[in-house]
């Protein structure tokens, strides 16, 4: 099982698969590499590295829930490059993933090569930042997993359609694991307490880690329901980035899966503009 350690101390897992462009693949606030298991056929030609934050996935819990932050985070993707001797790479970012690839593109753009954001901006609707704290670090009503998929159809039915009951399988088994008492989290629940204390300081304009986006191939992909990305933000990422791929993905809210053909096309020119 792929692992490397962090400078302070934690053992991250990894997963390195196929040849080529390299691609790393940064996953969403409570999710890991399985994110992209949907989307892994359509990246041939790629090599693909998908990284467990820490205290998701098959990665340590840090001792200190405090270092579940988005600089914290990016340092342990640039350690590993720096494990894998890669000195510039793709970065695929998915939510809180897009977030760490444009404070990469401000701070360290000479190690990427260029960044695909899935349903995310330097805007935040409130809305979605609401729905994301009404599960984040709680532990499930439900107590299998069959319940669990059966109630995430439900709750996503008018804003992912055309998604078969199997996908919603599929997701849950990932993402919650089978106890005697229930249903647990696949990740730290003190994850929450991290969340909850970034949310007190002010944000920063976020602004200026997407325009440093600026001279990178870029593709920027939204789902057409999504309550994080808003239709005038990601009209406004487009204007500044008028060379991107664009696409908004209909029937899917935050965030699509990225097998949707529309979401396909974006990320095939996107990676055809890199090599």
């Amino acid at each position: 099982m792929p692992q490397f350690k962090t400078s302070d101390g934690l053992s991250l897992h990894f997963e390195d698969a196929g040849a080529g462009l390299p691609i790393l693949c940064l996953s969403g606030l409570t999710r890991d590499g399985r994110d992209f298991e949907y989307v892994m056929p359509h990246l041939t030609g790629c090599r693909v590295i998908r990284l467990d934050y820490r205290g998701r996935g098959k990665s340590d819990w840090a001792p200190d829930p405090m270092s579940y932050n988005l600089q914290r985070e990016a340092l342990d993707a640039i350690e590993l490059l720096d494990h894998l001797g890669l000195e510039k790479v793709a970065v695929l970012g998915t939510s809180r993933g897009g977030l760490i690839a444009m404070g990469l593109a401000a701070t360290l753009k000479e190690r990427l090569l260029g960044v695909a954001l899935n349903d995310i901006g330097p805007e935040l609707d409130p809305k979605g930042l609401d729905a994301i704290m009404v599960y984040l670090g709680v532990k499930p009503r439900a107590n299998t997993l069959a319940e669990a998929s059966a109630g995430l159809a439900y709750v996503m039915r008018e804003k992912f359609l055309n998604v078969p009951q199997s996908r919603w399988d599929e997701e849950v088994a990932k993402f919650f694991v089978q106890t005697d008492d229930g249903l647990a989290l696949s990740y730290d629940p003190k994850l929450r307490d991290a969340v909850e204390a970034a949310s007190q300081a002010e944000m920063p304009d976020l602004w200026p880690f997407f325009d440093a986006l600026a001279g990178l191939p870029c593709a920027i992909i939204r789902g057409a329901n999504s309550d994080l990305l808003a239709q005038t933000t990601y009209d406004e990422m487009m204007n500044r980035l008028p060379d991107a791929h664009g696409v908004v993905v209909k029937d899917r809210a935050h965030v699509p899966f990225l097998d949707e053909p529309e979401a396909i096309e974006a990320l095939q020119g996107w990676i055809g503009d890199m090599t």
